[in-house]
């Protein structure tokens, strides 16, 4: 089992970081919708699309202990609804929600070890 983990979301995009090796390789999942009206959310433009990008998330976050969920708008809280309403194994496992915009995915991952490092320092369980 995975330690942690990170998941970048926007509508068009979710990329899954597993962070606790040297390297990361995202996996990256797309909605197979696309939205044309920024003001309309993934959840309520194409209900049964969006269960399906939700659901592809959720699977490749099977295996990690803790999970850090990220990204510039409302899609990382869609996801999280979307957990607690249909994989409650899953829900206790987010630790954390922050707003975070459009990073690369090594400044991305550097956030996520120092975020990490920090809960571990706090808890007591890393120097």
């Amino acid at each position: 089992m995975t330690k942690h983990a990170a998941v970048w979301i926007d509508h068009n995009e979710a990329k899954v970081f597993h962070v606790d090796g040297e390297g990361f390789d995202p996996i990256k999942i797309k909605p197979h919708h696309h939205i044309e009206r920024p003001t309309v959310t993934a959840e309520h433009a194409h209900p049964a699309e969006s269960l399906h990008f939700f659901q592809e998330v959720e699977k490749a976050l099977v295996d990690v202990e803790e999970i850090l969920i990220v990204g510039p708008g409302s899609a990382k809280l869609e996801l999280i609804k979307h957990v607690h309403k249909h994989n409650h194994a899953l829900e206790p496992r987010i630790v954390g929600v922050e707003t975070v915009d459009h990073p690369t995915d090594g400044q991305l991952v550097a956030h996520v070890h120092s975020y990490f490092h920090a809960k571990d320092r706090m808890r007591g369980t890393v120097p």
